[in-house]
């Protein structure tokens, strides 16, 4: 063995390390995003959502008043669930404007581990890649890692623009535990070289700007799924006369953003991201013709990535439609990216195909 293969060896030895590592520090960053939620204040929407309108005396009672001198009958009060229309919601979570000490020091806490485990995260993810000598995802380990930093590194800058996000924190943590958890036991795969035709610098470009997608639009999930259940929430609150929410949905629900400031979240991250997933099936095709002579051949990878297009392409014409607003459109959108997920794990590791070039 030369020193040049011992060197990539001891690199990809340290970048299983630091993955590791990274997840036992994610592990601290999950436990104290669940003390946050558990010991945090509810959100300002939450407070909002159970709070009463103004109480307007009735003519009647104005008379009753005078007439009696007792106490004023007042209108029965309204809850408030949404924000009133034209004004700017509010997306809160639980410590995320320092509702109560304890649940903003934890959220603090969490934050501060998050970068800590990302900055981890990111350094195996390059030792992998100067191991290989090439990006780091030429097969479904390479590519789940760097999705999970990337997922983690889009959260992060949300938190720097000064974004009220850390209602995402928990999910987000959540699924990154299980995406590298995954990764490094079932889908791990020792470092290798790439077959000749995938050399070539469009790796860099589609497949950098495939994962950088799907992660941005795993965010806009997290929001769709979330604005589900909230808005189911906050229909029961505003019908006393159905049934009420339980204790538990009700403090976990509370700590959330109103499903309005939810479902805007969702639409804007996924308007955003949408040219960028349009240019990955561009670049794809440009790559596929440099590679294989042809731009589109219907392999099932090219195939599923349109479909995942035109889901959220039907997603994005419902929301400007009146009649698909709403929990119609969120449910296209979660549609849309079960799509991509499919492509990602049902087409890499059930069907055969041009893309089935590195195992998993």
């Amino acid at each position: 063995m030369n020193i040049a293969a011992a060197a990539n060896e001891t690199l990809a030895h340290n970048s299983n390390l630091l993955v590791y590592s990274a997840m036992a520090v994610y592990t601290l960053a999950f436990l104290a995003h669940l003390a946050e939620w558990v010991f945090g204040s509810r959100s300002k929407v939450g407070r909002t959502a159970a709070a009463l309108t103004a109480q307007v005396r009735t003519p009647a009672a104005a008379s009753t008043t005078a007439h009696k001198g007792g106490t004023a009958v007042l209108e029965r009060p309204k809850v408030i669930t949404k924000s009133a229309a034209g004004s700017r919601d509010v997306p809160d979570g639980p410590g995320a404007a320092g509702g109560t000490e304890k649940g903003d020091l934890y959220g603090r806490i969490a934050i501060s581990l998050t970068v800590l485990a990302w900055a981890i995260h990111v350094a195996g993810v390059v030792a992998r890649a100067l191991s290989v000598e090439r990006a780091p995802w030429g097969n479904m380990y390479e590519f789940s890692t760097t999705f999970a930093a990337v997922a983690v590194g889009a959260y992060l800058i949300l938190l720097a623009l000064k974004k009220n996000v850390r209602w995402i924190g928990l999910p987000l943590i959540t699924t990154v535990l299980l995406d590298l958890g995954l990764a490094v036991s079932v889908l791990y795969t020792a470092s290798d070289q790439l077959v000749p035709a995938l050399h070539s610098y469009w790796l860099w470009i589609h497949v950098s700007c495939a994962i950088i997608s799907g992660a941005v639009l795993y965010l806009g999930a997290v929001a769709t799924l979330l604005f589900l259940f909230r808005d189911r929430h906050e229909a029961k609150l505003a019908d006393p006369a159905g049934p009420q929410p339980g204790a538990f949905a009700t403090s976990v629900l509370e700590r959330l953003p109103s499903a309005a400031s939810l479902d805007k979240f969702a639409y804007r991250v996924n308007a955003t991201v949408f040219p960028l997933w349009t240019f990955t099936i561009i670049a794809g095709a440009i790559w596929a013709e440099a590679a294989w002579g042809r731009y589109w051949g219907w392999d099932p990878k090219e195939v599923w990535s349109f479909i995942t297009w035109v889901a959220y392409a039907c997603y994005l014409h419902a929301r400007a439609t009146a009649g698909w607003k709403g929990r119609k459109a969120a449910w296209l959108g979660l549609v849309a990216f079960l799509c991509y997920l499919f492509n990602y794990y049902g087409v890499n590791i059930f069907v055969t195909g041009l893309h089935s070039y590195a195992g998993v």
